[in-house]
């Protein structure tokens, strides 16, 4: 297939890009700059701009852009996490829904943190949308696509765990306490942490983009795990301890809302459309997942 590919040299776009193009996908990247090369196109979402003339062609778009939610949310953070989704999202359904002849894929990422802080409740892609300023933005992500289904493209939302990869996200942050053996579970410890390893995501995404699945889906590993269970399964993967509690409180007061949402929040979600549709993931363990993480 020829595919468009926005966020190409982010943490999941950087790996793959590449597997794409081994198994012998064309692959057009998106840039916020003058485009390179043939195999880039120019867009700004901000300014409404894309490049279509240099989309010909494209038989699907993988759309992986967005603002870093991993910070501390400011005013001008909120609005620039909300603005970076819902406008390249808008942007991409609707220069998707004009193309001749059209696309019949759009594979969007999307968060787990849609469901907001549900306790010990299982999760699955039926489940309502949840409280909290993630699970909005999350809400409103996914309604963006809707230029493209109208117009009969088939749209799929990754609602994605946590990735695990010792070069970017969450898992990189995590290591420098770890490592030093002042790592342990974050508050209670009692929230669960949805998760997937990166050569997981990667071929989930490859999956959506050859299977009939459409609408929201879960991209978490089988084994569902609190925080707790994490981070013991850190420091055996490190070989350090892992007994140091980070109180509530000093998550609470270093992150603000962020913290409270995407570290204390608990989302017990289960992959339960992905499994069903026959994809089977490599790393199903957690502590497979954090072994294929620290090795790449």
């Amino acid at each position: 297939m020829r595919v468009a590919v926005s966020g190409a040299s982010g943490l999941i776009g950087s790996a793959l890009v590449p597997a794409l193009r081994d198994a012998g996908h064309e692959v057009v990247r998106l840039v916020r700059r003058e485009p390179a090369t043939d195999d880039e196109a120019g867009w700004s979402p901000s300014a409404g701009m894309i490049q279509a003339e240099r989309l010909a062609g494209v038989e699907a778009f993988v759309h992986l852009a967005g603002e870093n939610i991993g910070q501390r949310w400011s005013e001008r953070a909120r609005r620039k996490i909300l603005d970076s989704r819902v406008q390249g999202t808008t942007l991409i359904a609707e220069t998707a829904a004009a193309l001749e002849p059209r696309p019949h894929a759009l594979v969007c990422a999307s968060g787990i943190d849609y469901y907001g802080d549900r306790g010990d409740e299982e999760l699955g892609e039926e489940s309502g949308q949840g409280t909290g300023f993630a699970a909005g933005v999350v809400a409103a992500w996914e309604e963006a696509a809707g230029p493209a289904r109208s117009a009969g493209i088939r749209v799929v939302h990754l609602r994605q765990g946590m990735v695990l990869s010792r070069r970017g996200g969450a898992l990189q942050r995590l290591l420098t306490p770890f490592r030093l053996g002042v790592g342990g579970r974050v508050g209670s410890g009692r929230q669960w942490w949805p998760w997937i390893s990166l050569p997981d995501v990667v071929r989930v995404y490859e999956h959506a983009l050859a299977s009939d699945l459409s609408g929201p889906v879960n991209a978490a590993a089988p084994e569902t795990v609190t925080n707790e269970q994490f981070a013991k399964a850190l420091g055996r993967a490190l070989h350090r301890p892992a007994v140091l509690p980070l109180p509530a409180a000093a998550i609470k007061l270093a992150f603000g809302q962020m913290g409270e949402e995407m570290l204390l929040g608990s989302k017990r979600a289960a992959a339960a459309r992905l499994l069903a549709s026959g994809f089977a993931f490599d790393s199903p363990a957690l502590d497979e997942g954090l072994e294929v993480a620290l090795e790449r």
